[in-house]
């Protein structure tokens, strides 16, 4: 257990149990289930201060991001929305982009509902994995107010604008299995298998060395951008000559070296 906060859990589990170096993967839990995990200052900066220690710790190599149940996260407080200022939102939106700013691979385990800007949430962690009874509900419209927080840009570049479109203006609210039939989701689970299922893909993250990982990230990001394949053959060129002079490198190579010859 890195530590606990009254509205954000935070732990540490090894990604193996012979991981070399203490190798693990965190989890942040938003942990205010009373209020549906909604976001307000205080959680947004529980937030913050969770991911900055995750960030600082050489031993997590991924971050699964999951709520307390019923719900994943209900979105901004209603209360706050209702005194909403472009600082006051800028606050809030906080909350989800800190977690779409880390360089480490992260992983939203959707147990329940992800509204407004609790999808940001997920939709900013780079994979999404959803329980089978997770709701996924933009629901700006409905309650009148202008989708934020890059809300249709991301989802766009996820599910395509036809997928958009019936979420955010037709209002379609789906669970699991359709979040997985649009490709909103990587994969759609059984209720009690959702962080077990999240943490084994955390775990394989966690295993590789941090750097590279932190690394292959950036080269995936970049890749948006790259519109030829010879331009992504020349952006992944230097990366990956600087990965074969890493010390794992060797290691690893040696090790599988070993483990041939030895068949």
């Amino acid at each position: 257990m890195i530590g606990a906060m009254s509205l954000v859990l935070t732990e540490l589990v090894p990604a193996d149990p012979d991981a070399p170096e203490g190798a693990a993967y965190a989890v942040l839990t938003l942990n205010n289930p009373g209020e549906r995990n909604t976001l307000t200052a205080p959680l947004v900066a529980d937030i913050i201060s969770a991911m900055d220690a995750f960030e600082a710790d050489e031993r997590v190599g991924a971050v699964v991001v999951t709520g307390a149940a019923p719900a994943f996260c209900a979105g901004a407080n209603l209360g706050n929305l209702a005194e909403a200022t472009e600082e006051s939102l800028g606050s809030i939106y906080e909350g989800f982009l800190r977690v779409a700013r880390s360089p480490l691979p992260t992983i939203a385990a959707v147990n329940g509902a992800a509204v407004g800007a609790g999808m940001n949430l997920a939709l900013g962690c780079d994979v999404r994995i959803a329980a089978r009874r997770a709701k996924f509900d933009t629901r700006f419209l409905q309650i009148g107010i202008h989708p934020g927080g890059g809300h249709t840009w991301m989802l766009r570049r996820i599910v395509g604008p036809q997928a958009t479109f019936a979420g955010v203006v037709f209002g379609e609210v789906m669970d699991g299995a359709e979040a997985e039939r649009v490709g909103l989701v990587h994969r759609c689970v059984a209720d009690d298998e959702l962080l077990a299922a999240a943490g084994a893909m955390a775990a394989r993250a966690a295993l590789a060395p941090r750097e590279l990982v932190i690394e292959v990230k950036k080269t995936i990001q970049a890749m948006a951008d790259v519109d030829t394949h010879p331009s992504a053959v020349q952006r992944e060129l230097d990366p990956q000559v600087w990965s074969t002079r890493q010390p794992w490198f060797a290691e690893r190579l040696a090790a599988l070296q070993r483990t041939i010859s030895s068949k």
